[in-house]
């Protein structure tokens, strides 16, 4: 498989398997639901759509990355949220109505938020890239088809065959991460030299931003006094991103292998604490404090 394949058909197909799997797995009524959670739900949208993404710009700028490690984390940032974070929130016994919600509805706004802010992204860390000519609304409309054609297209099935649906999820999300793995394989082995001459600037960044995002979730929640179970759904979704949408403009528009390297790192790093908060919420001790 050639390199070039790789971010322009394998990444396109398994973001439309992912998207696919998350309408699969909504109805009209997780759309209304939104109503039943309105501080919530606004609380988690400003969370990723503004105060992730100002969080990213403080650690990188902080930090001094170079200029196209802090464009690739900025672009995960930007992301929508990651379909994995409903698993995540439900083995975490967070809210995953909640969670499902949010997931749906940062991916229906993110293709129009995410083309504008990468542009401005490129524009104040790579001026000299060309950010001009950075295509907006063709990768506007590029996100917009692979968010909301499979998500319709999941919904569909879910609303004609819901049994044919419940058993449908599974495979689909199995295919999912065959294909992201096959897309983080393909890319780490065609930039393997650059990719280790600057994992371990990137790396600690990486893993430091999803835990303070996942900090910063649970903080603004308890502060307006939300229950523990959004608390927990709210530090989730802000910290899970999709990465594979940051690889989409990185490695499949961009082309620019440091800034996929960014963005790789925090797609496999985010999963570091996650499953350390996994561990420690199914303690047989924590599992008395809730029962």
């Amino acid at each position: 498989m050639s390199a070039s394949l790789i971010p322009q058909v394998v990444l396109p197909a398994a973001l439309f398997l992912i998207m696919t799997g998350v309408g699969l797995s909504l109805t009209l009524s997780d759309f209304r639901r939104i109503a039943d959670y309105p501080r919530a739900v606004l609380v988690g949208v400003l969370l990723q759509l503004i105060a992730l993404p100002v969080l990213a710009f403080l650690l990188v700028t902080l930090f001094g990355l170079s200029g196209a490690l802090a464009a690739g984390l900025m672009m995960v940032a930007l992301a929508p949220g990651g379909a994995t974070s409903n698993l995540i929130t439900y083995l975490l016994r967070g809210d995953t109505a909640l969670s499902v919600s949010l997931t749906a509805l940062s991916s229906l706004i993110t293709p129009f938020t995410m083309p504008v802010m990468a542009w401005m992204v490129l524009a104040f860390w790579l001026p000299e890239s060309g950010a001009g000519d950075f295509p907006i609304v063709p990768t506007m409309l590029k996100l917009l088809v692979m968010a909301l054609v499979p998500v319709a297209l999941g919904m569909l099935v879910r609303h004609f065959a819901p049994a044919f649906s419940e058993r449908m999820q599974a495979p689909v999300k199995f295919l999912s991460i065959l294909f992201l793995v096959a897309v983080v394989v393909g890319i780490v082995k065609a930039n393997h030299e650059q990719l280790m001459a600057i994992i371990g600037e990137v790396a600690p960044v990486a893993l430091l931003l999803m835990v303070l995002a996942m900090l910063m979730g649970w903080a603004a929640s308890r502060l307006l006094r939300l229950s523990p179970e959004i608390a927990i759904t709210l530090a989730i979704e802000t910290g899970i991103q999709n990465a594979g949408t940051a690889l989409l403009i990185t490695a499949g528009i961009l082309q620019n292998p440091q800034m996929s390297a960014a963005a790789l790192s925090y797609g496999v790093l985010m999963n570091v604490p996650v499953l350390l908060l996994l561990v420690w919420r199914n303690l047989p001790q924590q599992k008395t404090a809730q029962a």
